[in-house]
């Protein structure tokens, strides 16, 4: 497991380099035509980029979890979600259990944040806590975890912290060129020929900048999706939870309000949907759906190397995804039976959309009034009457 995650790191450490150079050659090169000075350009992306990490540090989860309206919950709130996330942090054998978010938004999604495993968090969407059975939802959780674990959060963070600044650098840099023409100082030092090359170089560069930089930073993200996934039927130790729940999620048309381009990689599956559409596999920050449920469902036994035989059946190439050397030895153990629902399917979709709503009123500090007909009456905090009519009997309550 370590041996995996250790080449999977490396990988990663490689690509993100690759973002680092761009972001530098980018600030050497706007240095160089708008100050003459490449070195002024280089340091300046540094400035921009060491600024940006620090604050990505100290207080990226905290950024992260307020722009995605995320509300943190407590095992009153929801016991059946705190469970399922305490079961998930001992069969991960992870040190410390991971604060739970709910996102109140109808959208199927959830991700996972945070700066080590010690100061880590997961946020469930409330459309996903109304559609998915315990076996599903097991399944989702086992993946974000699975996130925490491989040390996944911290470098997304990064790689997106890099991407912004060389959006930042490049878009400045273009309206700088297109308001206010080639800088004098530089159109004058620049008659030779190297300088002429090294001004079409700058241009080019400020348009293809993100554009490479964004291709790198979803290449990271989709190759440890692969591995989350794996990571997750090994925790459940029944793949098909997982897969049933990517279904779901594929199927579903919602489109999540407060994801952004630079947060997007972070979700379990791509935010973003066409117009009333289902979620696409022609997606570039995450691995085709489609495929990843195949694979979960190709899967004979429970281990990483029978992770990695279902990828190669259901890509038809024998390029891994997992490291050999972490393969070997890896023990197995049998698929569990799924877990039985307590009431039918249809009754329990309503206990769940109940259990939703009611850790929704009480994250927003709703007051419950129980009215002599025996109907709840839900008070939102901002109400100021004193008195509140029951819609079902016509009896007068006190707020």
């Amino acid at each position: 497991m370590w041996e995996q995650i250790s080449s999977n790191r490396r990988r990663s450490i490689a690509l993100t380099i690759g973002i680092g150079a761009i972001l530098l050659l980018l600030g050497w090169l706007i240095g160089f035509f708008f100050f003459a000075n490449g070195y002024a350009g280089l340091v300046v992306a540094v400035i921009i980029w060491g600024i940006m990490n620090l604050v990505a540090l100290f207080q990226g989860d905290s950024i992260l979890l307020s722009v995605s309206r995320a509300k943190k919950i407590t095992k009153s709130d929801h016991p059946r979600l705190y469970n399922i996330v305490e079961e998930m942090q001992i069969a991960s054998g992870l040190e410390k259990m991971p604060d739970i978010y709910i996102i109140d938004d109808p959208a199927l999604n959830a991700f996972a944040t945070g700066r080590d495993p010690k100061r880590a968090s997961v946020a469930i969407t409330s459309g996903l806590l109304d559609k998915l059975n315990r076996d599903e939802l097991q399944g989702v959780i086992g993946h974000e975890i699975a996130h925490i674990k491989n040390r996944d959060v911290l470098l997304m963070v990064m790689c997106g912290i890099l991407l912004g600044s060389i959006v930042m650098l490049s878009w400045f840099a273009s309206r700088a060129l297109l308001f206010g023409g080639a800088p004098r100082s530089r159109s004058s030092s620049s008659s030779g020929g190297g300088g002429g090359i090294i001004l079409i170089i700058a241009i080019v560069l400020m348009i293809i900048a993100p554009i490479a930089a964004q291709m790198i930073y979803f290449a990271i993200s989709r190759k440890r999706e692969y591995l989350a996934d794996a990571s997750s039927a090994l925790y459940t130790r029944y793949p098909e939870g997982l897969a049933s729940a990517l279904e779901k999620l594929s199927a579903s048309t919602q489109e999540l309000r407060s994801a952004n381009k630079a947060t997007a990689p972070m979700f379990i599956v791509n935010p973003f949907r066409s117009k009333a559409r289902a979620a696409t596999d022609l997606t570039s920050t995450h691995p085709p759906i489609s495929e990843r449920i195949r694979i979960l469902r190709s899967m004979t036994g429970v281990s990483f190397s029978n992770y990695e035989q279902a990828y190669e059946k259901v890509r038809g190439s024998r390029k891994a995804v997992l490291p050999g050397s972490a393969l070997a030895g890896t023990g197995e153990v049998e698929i569990r039976a799924p877990r039985p629902e307590p009431v039918e399917p249809f009754r329990a979709g309503i206990e769940r959309r109940r259990e939703t709503s009611g850790a929704l009123w009480q994250m927003n500090a709703y007051k419950t009034i129980s009215c002599d007909c025996g109907t709840r009456l839900r008070i939102p905090p901002a109400l100021q009457n004193s008195t509140v009519r029951c819609p079902h009997c016509g009896r007068i309550n006190s707020t």
